[in-house]
């Protein structure tokens, strides 16, 4: 899964507006941000088969980032720094936490057996991947549904709901510039380039709720 983590950011935006939406976006991708930087530092280990269905991935080492432990530890790590860094309310701090560990519940729909639920101990996941079409649908589904609650909050508080069909539509280019992309075998440059998405999505959703001198 992907963009489809996105649909976590704006469904928990939607229910509590004192976080801003780029944090909630930096939250649900915070485990593979982490991830990123541990294949690049040799920590955690992939490989690619092209001859897998979905995605080619064979994600057999993440302990840190994608066990049910270490994903709760990313989740307690995101509540405090919301708390600490933006002075986010406990609420609001808490629903960034959230934001975080939603990450592993949709990773766990999609991914084949590769999510410890202890660390060294027994992986799980549903293995959506396995059939491309309905996971794609699941994805593109959940992100529809959480955009379009996130417009409709917009538009009940006075809003306008640009910043929510922008956003929605540059992750739908996303998407597709994502599955066209080859997936590369290089951890360095795989690690770079998924830091650097993430990164670069969390940066898009700080100007699309954004107008000069006011959040929006």
């Amino acid at each position: 899964m992907f963009v489809g983590h996105y649909a976590a950011a704006l469904a928990l935006r939607a229910a509590e507006p004192r976080a801003p939406l780029w944090t909630y976006v930096a939250a649900c991708q915070l485990v593979d941000i982490g991830w990123g930087g541990l294949i690049i530092a040799g920590v955690e280990k992939y490989s690619v088969n092209p001859d897998l269905p979905g995605s080619p991935l064979e994600l057999y080492h993440m302990p840190f980032t994608h066990s049910l432990p270490g994903a709760l530890a990313w989740s307690v790590g995101g509540a405090v720094l919301a708390r600490w860094l933006l002075k986010a309310p406990w609420r609001a701090s808490v629903f960034v936490g959230l934001a975080v560990f939603s990450h592993w519940v949709l990773d766990f729909l999609v991914h084949r057996p590769d999510l410890e639920l202890w660390f060294g101990g027994e992986k799980v996941g549903l293995g959506w991947w396995n059939w491309p079409v309905p996971e794609a649908t699941l994805e593109m589904g959940l992100l529809a549904a959480a955009g379009a609650w996130w417009a409709w909050v917009r538009a009940k508080e006075g809003l306008s709901v640009w910043p929510a069909a922008t956003f929605l539509l540059i992750l739908t280019a996303v998407q597709i510039a994502s599955k066209l992309a080859p997936t590369g075998d290089d951890p360095v440059q795989t690690g770079a380039m998924a830091i650097g998405v993430y990164l670069a999505v969390t940066a898009i959703a700080w100007l699309v709720e954004r107008r000069p001198g006011k959040v929006i």
